[in-house]
């Protein structure tokens, strides 16, 4: 049984709102950011019915019907991956690609205790695709998922840690999972746990801070760091990870540092070279020292962080004949939103998004502010030309009717 510090179950705190309060947990947003969110491992049981999300239908049409290649994949038994070539094989007349899943030896592995790992279903699976970034979207950091597919009493890690939070959202069977508290607080992207082996070996021998078993519509939220190992019980077990990439003070310092080291490279004081013969730094560190805290207090922030989410993620998919389609047929009465996931900010008279930036005239300004709602516009709203533009550079979209 799981313990009462962690299963935070209060059925009227459950809000309308994103998928996260909906879908993953009960306890409300505001609670959730304040209590738990980095903090601590929560469970919630009976969170939502996930079977529009994924299913075993989904994991068969992957592996044989969809033309798969490595990475997308791993395959895992008793805590060891197999390698890429052990499960993959040549596509054969027309596409000649040597790495593509070879539906009959993973189906042979998987008879024979081992589990798939279905990677970046972000990217492949369209419910789970909408899902991710939407998720995303709410939490404001990337997100990715993974399909973790284990034969009955079988496991496919060792007792771990990850370098990020994951939802554990149990699809179709079941799984116990045994989770400990961290022997590492908030490890960073370069610090796995394979830095730490013995030490989470020996953490994982001490008494669980959770024991139980995960049954379809619960979910399990653990922040980086945290211990856990997981056996599928009498049948086979499907369950979605999704992991969050969280932005650390860390990472913004080194986008910071990053700024203002780009900024000397224009002072002519840190170009130069040191004294002939020099046998120290002597009074050059002293110096350098006084300059960069300079730059870092000069440098410019206010886009900072958003230049380096932008590249973290991948706008909403983009059908290149719909688009064209939508310009070809462009009129004042066309209907057109804003691309999902662009990411799309407005910095004085440039709009930067996932896909480029564009600058505009001053005129533009209040369509373009417009359109940053996310709302639904005609074309004689926007500007027609603007909206044919824009069309053009994969920032708006058209809209069925």
């Amino acid at each position: 049984m799981s313990t009462t510090r962690t299963d935070f179950q209060d059925p009227d705190a459950l809000e309308s709102g994103g998928v996260l309060e909906t879908r993953l947990i009960k306890i409300g947003r505001e609670r959730f950011a304040d209590d738990v969110w980095g903090r601590t491992a929560l469970l919630t049981r009976g969170a939502s019915d996930f079977s529009d999300l994924f299913s075993a239908e989904a994991v068969d049409e992957l592996i044989s019907r969809r033309g798969l290649r490595t990475p997308f994949l791993r395959v895992a038994k008793g805590g060891s991956t197999f390698p890429d070539s052990s499960f993959t094989s040549p596509a054969g007349v027309g596409a000649t690609i040597s790495d593509q899943l070879d539906d009959t030896a993973l189906w042979r592995k998987f008879a024979d205790g081992a589990t798939l790992v279905l990677q970046a279903l972000h990217r492949t699976w369209e419910p789970v695709t909408d899902f991710s970034s939407r998720l995303s979207t709410e939490l404001g950091h990337p997100v990715q998922a993974n399909a973790y597919i284990t034969p009955p009493q079988n496991r496919g890690f060792d007792d771990h840690y990850d370098v990020h939070d994951v939802f554990v959202l149990q699809i179709e069977g079941t799984k116990r999972w045994i989770i400990h508290e961290p022997v590492h607080t908030d490890p960073l992207r370069d610090q796995p746990w394979t830095d730490r082996r013995s030490t989470v070996a020996e953490a994982a021998k001490g008494e669980a801070y959770i024991n139980t078993v995960l049954e379809p519509g619960d979910v399990l939220y653990l922040p980086r760091g945290w211990l856990h190992a997981a056996q599928a019980q009498g049948e086979v077990s499907i369950h979605l990870t999704l992991g969050i990439h969280s932005w650390t003070r860390y990472a913004l310092a080194e986008q910071l540092a990053q700024a203002a080291l780009a900024a000397l490279c224009d002072d002519p004081e840190m170009r130069h070279t040191l004294p002939l013969g020099v046998d120290g730094p002597n009074g050059e560190i002293d110096v350098v020292r006084e300059r960069l805290a300079a730059a870092v207090v000069e440098a410019e922030t206010s886009s900072l962080f958003h230049r380096t989410r932008r590249g973290q993620g991948r706008p909403a998919p983009l059908g290149p004949l719909a688009q064209l389609a939508a310009v070809d047929g462009l009129s004042p009465e066309s209907v057109v939103r804003l691309r999902d996931a662009l990411e799309a900010r407005l910095e004085g008279l440039r709009l930067t998004t996932r896909v480029g930036w564009l600058d505009f005239p001053a005129t533009d300004l209040p369509s373009i502010t417009r359109l940053l709602d996310g709302e639904i516009h005609t074309a004689s709203d926007l500007g027609v030309e603007l909206v044919e533009r824009l069309l053009r550079a994969g920032v708006l979209v058209p809209v069925e009717q």
